[in-house]
């Protein structure tokens, strides 16, 4: 895996949505099985391109998510490599079962994305905003769980998932994020990306919080503390040599994501802690709590997922660790 990182933190040029359609054509191009699913969201997801160029590889489904999953099963016993679409909370609730029966269970090849995860949902409001399903997905056998970053590492990610066999839940953006990588940039699912070096302390992030990890960091700096920071992009299978690593070398750990820390990523991270190397940890995250309406530097700040509370949880385990 060879990272570059981009020079300052701004917003992508694009929107992720429009990268996955792009995507999508152009592996629809290469490969005749690929196929598009959706739960009656084409437009919210801006994948009607590709029902136009390929509209007999394009399902509809409609409002009926459960069914979505059982649909995309059936194709892929049948030999086609479905992606099928809907809001976070409906892919993993409402269809959860089907996840895990008609998917997973039966070994199926099943792409299942998710969109608008945690206070990126923003105005949708807490009914359509998922802070629970990466860890719901996690917990299903042999399902692979990412969150991409940004559109470079998008693209990788589905270049990836679409070549290997197995179910695999994408936790996507709708709408533009920050850059964090720059073309040319080669991902590895299941290792974590290193987005900066330091000794006194590390932060593993994820989707969200990673731009807000790299402004932490940056003020810890300014203290005088040095952080490195982890891209965690896979949650599940987790890279557990940069984890053992970032304890062994650093000695205090604070993870940093948009979704509950219960069964979440800093749950993931913790586990592997406690087994192999128990160090300082702190872990930023939805504390228990339902969604709720608001734009998302307002639900950043609601929620405690700032660059500031990640500094101070730093600066708490720093302190921690020197007792």
């Amino acid at each position: 895996m060879s990272v570059i990182i981009a020079n300052e933190l701004k917003q992508d040029s694009k929107e992720m949505r429009l990268v996955y359609c792009d995507m999508l054509i152009e592996m629809a191009s290469e490969n005749s099985d690929i196929v598009v699913l959706d739960a009656d969201l084409m437009g919210a997801l801006g994948t009607k391109p590709f029902q136009t160029k390929f509209p007999d590889r394009t399902v509809n489904c409609g409002v009926q998510e459960a069914n979505m999953i059982g649909v995309a099963a059936g194709l892929s016993a049948v030999g086609k490599i479905p992606f099928a679409h809907t809001f976070g909370q409906f892919a993993t609730k409402r269809a959860c079962d089907q996840v895990f029966m008609s998917a997973a269970y039966a070994k199926l090849n099943v792409k299942i994305i998710g969109s608008d995860p945690g206070i990126t949902a923003t105005l949708n409001g807490g009914t359509h905003m998922p802070f629970d399903d990466m860890g719901i997905m996690r917990g299903i056998p042999t399902v692979t769980v990412i969150e991409p970053t940004d559109i470079t590492m998008l693209r990788e990610v589905l270049q990836s998932v679409s070549k290997t066999f197995g179910v695999v839940y994408i936790r996507l953006v709708r709408k533009s994020t920050i850059k964090i990588y720059e073309e040319g940039s080669k991902f590895e699912i299941g290792k974590m990306a290193r987005l900066s070096e330091g000794n006194d302390a590390t932060i593993i992030a994820s989707g969200y919080c990673v731009a807000e990890a790299l402004k932490a960091a940056k003020l810890l700096n300014n203290k005088g503390i040095s952080v490195r920071v982890l891209d965690s992009f896979t949650w599940k299978p987790l890279d557990e040599q940069a984890v053992i690593e970032a304890a062994e070398q650093t000695g205090a750990i604070v993870t940093a994501e948009n979704h509950s820390i219960i069964h979440g990523l800093g749950s993931a991270v913790a586990s592997i802690i406690v087994k192999n190397k128990p160090v300082p940890m702190e872990q930023i995250g939805v504390q228990d709590e339902f969604g709720e309406v608001g734009p998302v530097d307002y639900l950043a700040k609601r929620y405690g997922l700032t660059a500031e509370h990640i500094a101070e949880a730093v600066e708490r385990v720093v302190i921690r660790k020197m007792m």
